[in-house]
């Protein structure tokens, strides 16, 4: 791309997430813009692309990703369909930002992040919350020593999803708690427990013969300390998302809501709180990272390599459970 030139990048479907995580934080940032999107129903993306303001459609994934003047790729279809055009879209040379999970499995999170290391293309999994401030700082906390020698790290997303017709109750679509909520408590575990966890043993509760609408799973890191994972679509637990970490000296108590807002700590220095407040959310972060990577070649995150840690835990969970893993579409 030409010097100054911002990122230009296309949307694969009229995603509901798509305003949110991209098209919203394109207002704000100069270093992007939203160019097209592609749906196979054209008058879906007529109508998605004129409510945006957004130029070009593509009546098939295919174009899209064949773009010449689409730079980087938005990936927000079903779970078992990212890795299918997560891949086209580094074959056909384009950066890539694929929402969670990064694929359907670990075997297939493996090729793709092969395929991303042979590439010069950013490949960035959408975990927003990852570059707000607020995350770091609860990293720099642990990392400091200020809770001690960690012991427990626990993390946990519910919500109830009654529309059981949706595509997270599907299992051809890679549907599940743990695809769709659990996949973001992998990362946070993994990430403040400070390395890929062991699955020592996991409960589902189902709808139907597989779709988990709620899993739980107890887990061991190298270092000893253990976590807990929790997530549902649908179960007696209330809507929360919620992380604690606790360590031999202290502990700390996490609520990361969109806006990221407080967390507190309570440690040998005392009990305390710290706010963050401000108009810009975890996805105008996200994307000012991505754009970043993608122009200045700055690292990012959540790179493919890192999926296919969270996808090992994802499709270690499944079989501890007595759940096949899910399989690409």
């Amino acid at each position: 791309m030409p010097d100054g030139a911002p990122v230009r990048i296309g949307i694969l479907g009229a995603a509901r997430i798509a305003p949110a995580a991209v098209i919203k934080p394109a207002t704000k940032n100069a270093e992007v813009v939203v160019a097209a999107v592609a749906a196979r129903d054209v008058s879906r993306g007529e109508a998605f692309a004129a409510k945006h303001g957004i130029g070009r459609v593509h009546g098939s994934y295919e174009a899209l990703i064949a773009d010449p003047d689409v730079d980087a790729i938005y990936n927000p279809l079903p779970n078992a369909l990212h890795g299918r055009w997560t891949r086209g879209a580094i074959e056909a040379g384009k950066h890539i930002l694929c929402e969670k999970p990064f694929a359907a499995n670990a075997d297939e999170a493996r090729e793709i992040a092969d395929l991303a290391s042979r590439s010069d293309r950013v490949v960035m999994e959408a975990f927003h919350y990852r570059y707000h401030p607020f995350a770091a700082r609860v990293e720099q906390i642990i990392a400091s020593g200020e809770l001690g020698t960690l012991q427990r790290v626990e993390a946990a997303d519910c919500f109830w999803l009654t529309k059981f017709s949706a595509n997270a109750y599907n299992y051809s679509l890679g549907g599940g708690a743990l695809m769709d909520l659990g996949s973001y408590v992998v990362d946070m575990l993994r990430t403040f427990g400070g390395s890929t966890p062991e699955v020592v043993s996991a409960q589902a509760k189902l709808r139907g013969s597989r779709i988990d609408r709620a899993m739980t799973a107890e887990l061991r890191f190298a270092g000893g300390h253990t976590g807990r994972l929790k997530c549902s679509l649908w179960s007696t637990d209330p809507p929360h998302y919620t992380a604690r970490v606790v360590g031999d000296r202290g502990e700390l108590r996490l609520n990361p809501v969109i806006p990221f807002q407080q967390f507190s700590v309570r440690s040998a220095d005392g009990h305390r709180k710290e706010r963050f407040f401000g108009k810009r959310t975890t996805y105008d972060y996200q994307l000012e990272a991505f754009a970043a990577a993608v122009l200045r070649g700055e690292p990012v995150k959540t790179t493919a390599a890192e999926a296919v840690e969270n996808m090992t835990v994802i499709d270690a969970i499944y079989r501890a459970a007595g759940l096949p893993v899910r399989e690409p579409a």
